[in-house]
C-alpha cells in the first residue's frame, strides 16, 4: 500500500495530457504570480491543483468522473473541502483541450489581484 506521499508522486508521474497542459500554465507562479501545487493533499483527499494563498482547488475531470460512485465521491470531497474554506473550480478534459484561454480566464477571475512590484505609487 502506498503512503500519501508515494501516491501523490505516482499521480504526478502519470499526469493526463489535460493536467500537463494546465500545469504548464500554473507552475512557477506563471498565472497572476500565484503559487500552485499539484497533487496536493487536503485531509484524506488529493486535489489536482491547489493555491494555498487563495484556498483555491482546481480539479480536472475526465470520463471516470461520470459514473454514480465517482459523482458521490466528488460531492463528498467537495463538501469536505468547502467546509474548510476552499473554493473549487472543476473543468473537464474537453474544456482544457478546446477552451484553454477561457479556463485560464475563469481561474484568473477567482484570484485576488497581485500587485505589480514594477509599478510604484505616485504621490
Amino acid at each position: 500500500m502506498l503512503t500519501k506521499k508515494e501516491f501523490r508522486r505516482e499521480l504526478r508521474k502519470n499526469q493526463t495530457y489535460a493536467e500537463q497542459k494546465l500545469w504548464s500554465a500554473l507552475r512557477n507562479r506563471r498565472l497572476e504570480g500565484k503559487k500552485f501545487r499539484r497533487q496536493h493533499s487536503i485531509g484524506k483527499y488529493t486535489v489536482d491543483f491547489f493555491c494555498y494563498e487563495e484556498k483555491l482547488v482546481i480539479e480536472i475531470d475526465g470520463d471516470s468522473h461520470n459514473n454514480i460512485g465517482s459523482i458521490q465521491y466528488d460531492i463528498d470531497r467537495d463538501d469536505f473541502l468547502i467546509e474548510r474554506g476552499n473554493k473549487i473550480l472543476r473543468f473537464t478534459n474537453d474544456e482544457i483541450y478546446y477552451h484553454f484561454e477561457e479556463v485560464l480566464n475563469e481561474i484568473k477571475n477567482e484570484l485576488s489581484p497581485h500587485p505589480n512590484p514594477l509599478l510604484k505609487e505616485r504621490e
